[in-house]
């Protein structure tokens, strides 16, 4: 390879692992502990950050308005402004020059200070929200913490396919339990993210097992409370009368009908064999929000373990539709409630949450039926509630572990401490032993550890105190191939040959020597990754990236150095050892 293409070798690998390490170096350097900790935080704490410091805004700027202040507030409030100037432009109005508080609320077509906050706290929430969500997606890109150097509980659950495949052909076998591994994986997001925890890693180990951690969870029976359990859904008969009944008492009485938990004051307001169940739909930030209620029967009309099959298709106008398929059992019981019950809506009912409630239009006595009326998300929420209630798998937790915080921040230091000390030492001898090609051999330690960092990143790979150790080996291994190529130089040079021909022939005899040695450690990293598990794949997956890396920058950058100070800046001699060559 040339030496032109060498460098742009090497220039465009270091530009890739700048990219890939920009949003780490972004997330741990340049961005406060504040904004990490609200990042971080469930969607649940987003959105009520969000609601309260849009409502502290308007709070103040209705404030201010009132007062006749002639504060310039465009650049506290400029969604609210970009929105103003917008308005004033449909209406042909000129924007002002100055930006005050009442000018602000005067750009709004609305008559009231309420009217005005119900406008713009939408805009406000959006702002805050959509902040958050970006330093979430931030985050997602960088390097992160294992466990080990973090905190929380890790959890390693078994789901017990056996009920799910029984009965099903050889054929079918595989791809049903696939499907329902992904379900399982699903309903634990959904189960964690409802509970309230942070950035919960959740990933298929296996065909048949799910790792989970939890960072800064510690609480044994609380992690056991949130993983175990199966989900349940039903379809109930709605009461159309007495949801009615309670809706108009509701209207009267909006403060007095609910408590905090959207549970009833007074039950005499519902028939017996009744009960009051939210209807939810998905919010933007992914959660469920209760969007109404209805009335429902306690005793379900149809039980979700009779569902076989569902599937998104689309109707003759291409709208969504959810078909789904009955066992012989279920179709019997579904043929005899819609024949009886045209007209009457039917809820679907999934861990106590109203996803849909269609209306029975006509019999439905061939075993399957559709479900209309919503756009393309709820459609694939409500085939994935469906088929929930189908692929129902038990969980067991086969393996817990709890890391403190505390120690996960010794760890922090000593893993640290350990890789800082072992490089120094390392950089030490090779400058007090090779002296002037000792610096390259630094230069290319120091891009090594760079690189390294840039694939662990965009890999999205975790760091571990294996991968550590890891790190702390490449380093050594890296050390070994500028050994073995400077050795070959000094031979060369003691056989009486010119600097640039030295070098060109020591990293010619030296290739095979270290990509032999390399490429078996590269395949004992590889068996480790696949055949290991937890603390033994990080530590192949850095061997592994590290053994790349190390021979990159020993072949690449080492040799594209000694280039330089042949060509470039003409020296004649090289300094390998305690010893001087010359031409």
């Amino acid at each position: 390879m040339s030496k032109k293409a060498r460098f742009g070798v090497v220039l465009v690998v270091l530009a890739a692992c700048s990219g890939f390490l920009f949003p780490t170096l972004q997330w741990y350097f340049l961005t406060d502990a504040q904004t990490r900790q609200r990042a971080l935080s469930s969607r649940e704490q987003i959105k009520e950050y969000a609601v309260q410091s849009a409502e502290r805004d308007l709070a103040d700027l209705t404030r201010l308005a009132r007062a006749g202040s002639d504060e310039d507030i465009s650049a506290r409030y400029a969604p609210l402004v970009a929105a103003a100037r917008q308005n004033l432009s449909y209406s042909g109005r000129p924007a002002p020059s100055r930006w005050t508080a009442a000018a602000l609320v005067s750009a709004f077509p609305v008559k009231s200070e309420q009217g005005f906050v119900l406008y713009a706290r939408p805009l406000m929430e959006q702002t805050y929200r959509e902040a958050v969500l970006k330093m979430k997606r931030r985050q997602a890109q960088a390097v992160k913490l294992g466990l080990d150097l973090s905190g929380g509980t890790s959890v390693v659950i078994k789901a017990d396919l056996s009920e799910v495949t029984k009965g099903v052909p050889d054929a079918e076998r595989a791809a049903i339990r696939s499907e329902a591994m992904a379900l399982v994986l699903s309903t634990l997001e959904n189960r964690i993210n409802r509970f309230g925890l942070s950035e919960p890693v959740i990933r298929r180990q296996g065909e048949d097992r799910v790792y989970v951690e939890i960072p800064g969870l510690t609480d044994r029976d609380r992690v056991h409370s949130i993983v175990m359990g199966r989900g349940v859904l039903a379809f109930h008969l709605v009461d159309d009368d007495a949801t009615q009944k309670l809706l108009d008492h509701y209207r009267n009485n909006p403060q007095g009908t609910f408590d905090a938990a959207h549970q009833l004051h007074d039950l005499s307001l519902v028939p017996e064999h009744t009960s009051v169940l939210g209807v939810y739909r998905k919010d933007s930030y992914g959660l469920d929000v209760r969007d109404g209620f209805l009335v429902v029967k306690k005793e379900p009309a149809l039980e979700g373990r009779h569902i076989r099959d569902a599937t998104v298709s689309s109707g003759r106008a291409n709208e969504p539709l959810v078909l789904f398929d009955l066992d012989h059992e279920g179709a019997r019981i579904f043929s005899e409630l819609t024949t009886k019950e045209i007209g009457r809506r039917l809820a679907i009912v999934s861990d106590g949450k109203i996803r849909s409630a269609p209306a029975i239009r006509e019999p439905i006595t061939a075993g399957s039926g559709s479900i209309s009326g919503f756009s393309a998300e709820e459609a694939q929420n409500l085939k994935t509630a469906l088929r929930s209630a189908w692929l129902n798998v038990a969980l067991e937790i086969e393996n817990q572990q709890v890391v403190g915080a505390s120690m996960g921040e010794e760890s922090i230091r000593q893993g640290t401490r350990a890789l800082v000390w072992g490089l120094c030492a390392v950089l030490l001898f090779m400058l007090v032993w090779y002296q002037e090609a000792g610096v390259n051999a630094c230069v290319a330690q120091l891009l090594n550890l760079y690189i390294m960092f840039g694939v662990l990143s965009a890999f999205n790979l975790t760091l571990t105190l294996s991968s550590i150790a890891g790190m702390i080996l490449t380093i050594g291994m890296a050390v070994d191939a500028n050994v073995v190529v400077f050795e070959r130089i000094r031979e060369e040079l003691a056989l009486g040959k010119s600097r640039g021909a030295a070098v060109c022939s020591g990293f010619e005899r030296a290739f095979w020597a270290i990509m032999d040695s390399n490429v078996t450690t590269f395949i004992a990293a590889l068996f480790l990754s696949v055949l290991g598990t937890g603390p033994i794949k990080g530590f192949a997956y850095s061997l592994a990236i590290g053994v790349v890396s190390s021979v990159f920058t020993a072949l690449f950058v080492s040799r594209l150095m000694f280039d330089y100070g042949t060509e470039v800046l003409h020296k004649k001699t090289v300094r390998i050892g305690w010893r001087i060559a010359r031409v």
